[in-house]
């Protein structure tokens, strides 16, 4: 039972010369990593900070935002993700709802009315210089690490609340199944606010390999240059970014042909994607079907995906799954239930939420809300999900968040958020409303992106003269999901 952070000083030991992060031009090698990062959790400590407070982290991705991380579990507060792409009013709302003691910001980012609010900046990197790398900390794996935010209906994302260990534990199912480990070059394209993002680059850090920071926005053209330039093993892209890269115009079997991992999750391709990337971008393609509440389920090799390409794959390294009815029993190999899992990387509960704790976790098992059947040799395939959550490029979107902001408009009498199925993102935002007045939908889209980050307003809101409902008086998405046009 370990901090996490202790990985990060036997690998200064052993290989100090080794390069931990490149960003642009900086390299930082582990003999430097490990006492910046001691420097930085006595800095947190120095303002207050203490062992299980909880630090909200609204900044970029950039070499910092990844020491940061490692800081905060060093001195053992919790980490609390905030996307630093969200207004002001969606990051003080959930700093506010999960009791952030710290919000730490970049100097240009406005500060958050209400929160005890901190730049990371010029002043910032001085005082952890001249902080000590000295302080003990405790070594507990017990202790929480992080509020790994999942999907919500209440507008407020879920935070499973990691420990230590159990993180720990997402790092075995990279090493054991995932192909990554010491010696990897591995490319950081992905948002460090998100699940795979940040996990996969501490991880990195961890079994000391190196991270290349290469965060978006950037060109497909641009990323690929990336990958050849600094001789990159392994990278992990959402779909989306897949999609993009299919689209380009780049020559067959270039830089992303070397990789030894191309990994992918957030939502699942399509055969014929799947077929394309291993035939134009890179034979050793890997699909990783995972929840931030449970780390990873299940696996799709390159090889699994020409016997079973409409799956998802086996079980990783520990992980128990099945596929149940709504009594909690087992059902037959083949029958579509719902799917459960549990491993020693699952999270036990979410935050402040005993209610959602109750719905999702069960004699051990968490559910994910997907629909699932398995065959004989234990390979899962998705059915769909129980509840209306949109994933639009591999993020995770929370209907009734949007649908709050729209109903807050004097003119919205009725609104509703639906997923539209879009060739590029997987799901786009469509949104449904019953007004009380005439109202132009430009101006219901100028109120959503007035409170609401870029990536959740809706592309198009469609005007109804009623809302379809059911006999308890709730509106059927479904049926207003029927009513979308094909989105080119």
């Amino acid at each position: 039972m370990m901090n996490l952070a202790d990985g990060l000083a036997l690998q200064a030991r052993a290989r100090p010369d080794h390069p931990a992060i490149i960003a642009g031009e900086r390299t930082l090698l582990y003999r430097d990593l490990d006492p910046l990062v001691r420097r930085t959790a006595a800095h947190i400590g120095d303002l207050g900070i203490r062992a299980g407070d909880i630090v909200g982290v609204a900044l970029r991705d950039t070499l910092e935002h990844l020491v940061l991380l490692y800081g905060l579990a060093r001195m053992g507060a919790i980490m609390l993700p905030i996307d630093c792409r969200w207004t002001v009013e969606e990051k003080t709302r959930l700093a506010s709802f999960f009791r952030a003691r710290l919000v730490l910001l970049e100097a240009v980012d406005q500060t958050l009315p209400g929160q005890n609010n901190l730049a990371v900046d010029e002043a910032w990197h001085a005082a952890v210089a001249a902080a000590p790398a000295d302080r003990p900390y405790a070594s507990d794996g017990a202790a929480p690490l992080l509020l790994s935010l999942s999907s919500g209906t209440t507008g407020i994302p879920k935070g499973p609340v990691m420990t230590h260990y159990q993180f720990l534990r997402r790092f075995w199912t990279h090493w054991i199944n995932l192909n990554l480990n010491s010696h990897d070059r591995y490319v950081s394209a992905t948002p460090l606010y998100f699940g795979g993002g940040r996990t996969f680059a501490m991880s990195q850090l961890f079994c000391g390999g190196t991270v290349i920071m290469f965060p978006p926005p950037y060109s497909p053209e641009d990323l690929v240059a990336e990958v050849g330039r600094r001789a990159a093993s392994s990278i992990f892209l959402v779909p989306t970014l897949l999609r993009r890269l299919l689209q380009a115009d780049l020559a067959p079997r270039g830089p992303l042909w070397h990789l030894r991992t191309l990994l992918s999750s957030g939502s699942a391709l399509h055969p014929d994607e799947r077929r394309i990337i291993r035939e134009r971008l890179c034979p050793n393609f890997y699909e990783y079907y995972a929840s931030t509440e449970g780390g990873g389920v299940t696996l799709l090799t390159p090889e699994d995906q020409k016997r079973y390409d409409d799956s998802v794959g086996r079980p990783v390294f520990a992980v128990e799954v099945e596929i149940v009815d709504d009594e909690h029993r087992p059902l037959p190999c083949g029958e579509a239930g719902r799917l459960r899992y549990r491993g020693p990387a699952v999270a036990t509960g979410f935050y402040n939420d005993p209610e959602g704790s109750a719905e999702a976790f069960h004699d051990g098992w968490f559910y994910p809300g997907d629909l699932a059947t398995m065959n004989e040799s234990g390979y899962v395939f998705l059915k769909g999900r129980r509840k209306d959550m949109i994933i639009r490029g591999g993020v995770n979107i929370y209907p009734t968040e949007i649908e709050a902001v729209l109903l807050g408009h004097d003119a919205v009498a009725e609104a509703a958020v639906v997923g539209w199925p879009a060739p590029d993102l997987g799901e786009e935002v469509a949104a449904f409303v019953l007004t009380n007045r005439a109202v132009e939908e430009v101006e219901l889209i100028a109120v959503c992106r007035a409170s609401l980050a870029s990536y959740k307003v809706p592309r198009r809101i469609f005007f109804l003269d009623e809302m379809p409902k059911n006999s308890a008086g709730k509106i059927v998405k479904p049926a207003l999901a029927a009513r979308l046009p094909e989105n080119k």
